[in-house]
């Protein structure tokens, strides 16, 4: 092996892994974008269409997460503390796995009527996976912490108030809903997108963690 190759073992791959976070977020952004259209569809056959756009963008979203472990797995030197980059990782996916599964949830449980809970929960998770994004595009220069710090206030207001948002839709549901089953399928739509919004701040704290570290 000659000093070049052995060069470039020890040299680390931080443009491709900035280049996957940012292909994650912005996957995420575009899922969560498709979630909140999919709730506010005005016909049965739209809504369709979108959780199929979501399981595909789900499916975009399981490869680049297996891209950044593979570079995880085949990189001596890493940008940041490999187990902030798997926690980091591991959020992201989970967000978009949390809204895959709340939309496959409204099709196979046949939700006709969104309620005003689902449709503010869609548009928090949208607005949490949008400060992700701009944090995650300042990470590659951390120049401008203050952005990423400020995504990051952002983000845990943004789950608070999607705490608030569940509590009160599940307080409302077992006090107003009489048929046992409506009450259990919507409590687990419900839960699901807050849960996204959880993921999100686990994400947060990723980055939390890898700005302390860094800077």
């Amino acid at each position: 092996m000659n000093i070049n190759n052995i060069f470039k073992i020890f040299v680390p791959q931080d443009k491709k892994f900035f280049v996957l976070f940012e292909k994650a977020t912005a996957n995420l952004v575009a899922i969560s974008q498709a979630l909140v259209e999919m709730v506010n569809a005005s016909s049965l056959e739209k809504r369709r269409e979108l959780i199929k756009k979501i399981e595909h963008l789900e499916h975009v979203g399981d490869n680049i997460t297996h891209d950044i472990f593979n570079e995880l797995s085949s990189n001596f030197i890493t940008p940041f503390d490999r187990e902030d980059i798997n926690g980091l990782t591991s959020a992201i996916d989970d967000v978009v796995d949390f809204i895959h599964g709340s939309s496959k949830r409204i099709d196979l449980y046949k939700i006709e009527v969104m309620t005003p809970a689902i449709c503010k929960l869609a548009e928090l998770t949208l607005s949490s996976s949008q400060e992700l994004h701009v944090a995650i595009c300042e990470l590659k220069n951390m120049r401008d912490l203050s952005k990423i710090k400020e995504a990051c206030v952002k983000i845990n207001s943004i789950e608070n108030h999607a705490d608030d948002i569940f509590d009160n839709a599940i307080a409302r549901l077992f006090e107003e809903e009489t048929d046992a089953l409506k009450v259990i399928k919507m409590k687990e739509i419900l839960s699901a997108l807050e849960t996204a919004t959880d993921k999100c701040e686990d994400a947060s704290d990723a980055l939390r963690n890898i700005i302390i570290k860094n800077a």
